[in-house]
């Protein structure tokens, strides 16, 4: 097969310059034309403009040009099918080099090659299968095999042993009558049909034709009779089947990532096709930066996300929409690469409307991409209880991920962190996932530790443009999604709006998306769907909630959503009404030197434990009502435990997340970290150290500004 000579780009000559040309000089126009051998159209043109000339085409100017020296003017090499090494003409009609040509040639036929590519008189390795009286059978592949008749053996021949053959007869039917050879030196030449290369997208038509595919194998799945391999290329990709025996894994040296040559036939498998193989092969070298960078261009232009205008006004959201395309583009990509995609969220009303806003727009990808049932193995959601991505998260994602890899022949997963993800907390789950080559990006509007960005390929946070907290990941991952797949707006609108109630959004843009449902829900609709998400979280642990969320979203029956809702938001209420009956008669008030009422619980001594709601929402409801008692004055709510803080603020300018970097410098042996909004945020410590942290924590909130 030769190949276009890169020197002279396929030309066999190179320009080195311009000259008059001769047959014109330089007017560009024939000096004699014949009309009578001219047409209509023809003539009229010529009357009107005149004739070019034949030799420069009208330009007055001809190449100048020399002969390529590489491919001495033929535009093209063969290449020497032993060395590889590139050749200007064939040698004694064989694609081999001088060089070469002095050796023997011995073939290696692959598995697509049948009767057609043997020829009387070559020489093949093949492998000893049977031993008869009259002879011994050779297999020179899988589908071909042939005798050494009794009479041409010299040396005894044992099962499995390799030998060399050369072809002396081809009989009628294929039979091929064989002969033993014994050679010193020789040359190993891989040979396998010239099928043409055929597309994922042409193979639907193909039906009974032996075609060859180039990609990346994406999964290799083991049944308990053949073993599945998808490949995709630039276009898309293939289901293809090997069978070795019931069970067992054929080509075990193919795994998920490889770039591969696969040849077979097409067969109709119902409403699909797949291609059952006859040849697998693991590329290398040039072929395989080829076709991966062939299938990488594709893909990227694949993945660009869609240009949407945001459905609010907001500097903040244009801002950010670099970043956003980008965490678009990546999970696009993920998508079309059928890369698992696994969407961690904080378990609070504003990380579920972020996961099921992404959710929702990703599913009908993954089930155009792997059909009806690729989402039980692309995509899974798990909320993470702690408001940063913490160890016992990142274990069990890793262990997850990895027993995937081992029984359907995945990729490792891409994690998507929503509502969580931004701040040095989450530094030491990252590290474990970077250590298996898990990638990661996070949506979050925590307050975002620059060192975070280290450890992930896409990262949006309000605060790098300017923003704050009040622009939750609700409201940005709902943008996301529509960047992900605009179908699905109409169906995820609302969430920005529960999102921002649940979230206590005071943010021009949490009013906008608010006001943009008023039709369909009333403020009340949106606080009793941000209560039941809130409500379920609590129960549902680290389970996904798939179903119940979507009923407390209306992604259902409505009359089911209006029903639970309704339910889950009496339970709910009856609870923290109990709860906070207990707390509010052991809430200690004193005012600061700033002037802001500082309020403090024992929520281990004086709340519920083990019940809803838990110390975090627990004195989140107490501050709710000491802020309409002290109404028009800065407050501040501090519920602690035996080893941690909440902090809930009014009117109080202060940054959480310094003051806990302050806390673990100066209170030695204090074990003190957290974090959160600048605002809102909890705190850790050793227990033996509750006293000295909590004094040193009152005089910090006691010396910042009130509005």
């Amino acid at each position: 097969m030769s190949e276009k000579c890169n020197e002279c780009d396929g030309k066999g000559y190179n320009v080195v310059g311009s000259s008059k040309c001769p047959e014109c000089k330089g007017a560009g126009k024939s000096k004699s034309v014949d009309l009578m051998k001219l047409s209509q159209k023809d003539v009229d043109s010529f009357l009107k403009n005149g004739s070019n000339c034949d030799r420069c085409g009208g330009t007055g100017e001809v190449e100048t040009r020399d002969i390529c020296i590489e491919c001495s003017g033929k535009g093209a090499f063969y290449k020497c099918k032993i060395c590889g090494n590139a050749i200007a003409d064939l040698y004694n009609g064989e694609e081999v080099c001088a060089g070469c040509s002095k050796k023997q040639v011995v073939y290696k036929l692959d598995d697509s090659c049948d009767i057609n590519e043997v020829e009387i008189g070559k020489y093949y390795h093949a492998v000893v299968r049977n031993l008869a009286d009259f002879g011994v059978f050779v297999d020179l592949n899988s589908n071909l095999r042939g005798l050494i008749h009794s009479s041409n053996i010299k040396e005894e021949l044992k099962v499995g042993e390799p030998v060399i053959v050369g072809v002396k007869e081809i009989r009628p039917k294929g039979k091929l009558d064989l002969l033993p050879v014994k050679i010193k030196e020789y040359q190993t030449v891989e040979l396998e049909k010239g099928l043409p290369v055929k597309l994922a997208t042409e193979v639907s038509k193909l039906v009974g034709m032996n075609v060859k595919l180039e990609g990346e194998v994406i999964q290799v799945k083991q049944t308990a009779g053949p073993t599945i391999f998808t490949i995709a290329d630039e276009t898309g990709q293939v289901s293809a089947a090997a069978f070795e025996s019931a069970g067992e894994r054929a080509y075990p040296h193919i795994s998920s990532d490889m770039i591969v040559s696969a040849t077979g036939e097409i067969t109709a498998r119902g409403d699909s096709v797949q291609l059952e193989i006859k040849s697998l092969k693991k590329l290398s070298g040039p072929k395989e930066s080829e076709i991966l960078k062939r299938i990488e261009a594709a893909l990227d232009r694949r993945a660009e996300p869609h240009d949407i205008e945001f459905m609010v006004d907001s500097e903040v959201l244009e801002k950010l929409r670099p970043a956003m395309m980008k965490v678009a583009k990546e999970i696009r990509k993920a998508v079309i690469k059928s890369t698992p995609i696994l969407l961690r969220h904080h378990a609070d009303a504003d990380g579920m409307t972020a996961a099921l806003a992404i959710e929702k727009a990703i599913l009908p990808l993954i089930r155009e991409v792997n059909g009806q049932d690729g989402e039980y193995y692309f995509y899974k959601r798990a909320p993470s209880k702690a408001p940063f991505y913490e160890m016992t998260d990142v274990v069990r994602d890793i262990t997850f991920a990895v027993e995937d890899v081992a029984r359907h022949g995945q990729k490792m997963p891409l994690v998507v962190s929503v509502d969580n993800g931004s701040t040095l907390e989450d530094v030491p789950a990252m590290k474990q996932a970077r250590v298996y080559g898990i990638n990661m990006i996070v949506v979050d509007h925590h307050h975002p530790d620059k060192e975070v960005d280290d450890y992930l390929i896409a990262h949006v946070n309000p605060a790098h443009v300017g923003g704050d907290f009040g622009m939750t990941a609700g409201m940005l991952c709902t943008e996301v999604a529509r960047m992900l797949n605009p179908d699905v707006e109409a169906q995820i609108k609302h969430l920005p709006a529960v999102a921002a109630v649940g979230d206590r959004s005071e943010a021009e843009e949490a009013k906008a998306y608010i006001s943009m449902v008023s039709d369909a829900y009333s403020l009340q609709d949106l606080k009793d769907m941000a209560l039941a998400l809130d409500f379920e979280a609590y129960w549902l642990k680290f389970n996904n909630g798939k179903g119940i969320l979507d009923d407390i979203l209306n992604f259902g029956d409505t009359k089911v959503h209006k029903n639970l809702v309704k339910l889950l938001c009496e339970q709910a209420n009856e609870m923290i009404s109990e709860q906070i009956d207990v707390c509010m008669a052991h809430v200690k008030t004193q005012t600061l030197p700033n002037g802001a009422l500082l309020n403090v619980l024992d929520v281990e001594n004086y709340a519920h434990k083990f019940t809803f709601p838990p110390p975090g929402k627990t004195s989140g409801e107490v501050h709710d009502r000491l802020c309409k008692k002290f109404e028009g004055k800065p407050v501040i709510t501090l519920g602690f435990g035996p080893d941690f803080a909440v902090i809930r603020s009014k009117g109080v300018r202060m940054n959480i997340p310094q003051m806990v970097r302050e806390l673990h410098e100066e209170v030695k042996g204090g074990g003190v970290n957290g974090g959160g909004h600048l605002v809102v945020g909890s705190i850790k410590f050793v227990e033996g150290m509750r006293t000295e942290v909590l004094s040193k924590l009152a005089e910090k909130v006691g010396s910042v500004e009130v509005d």
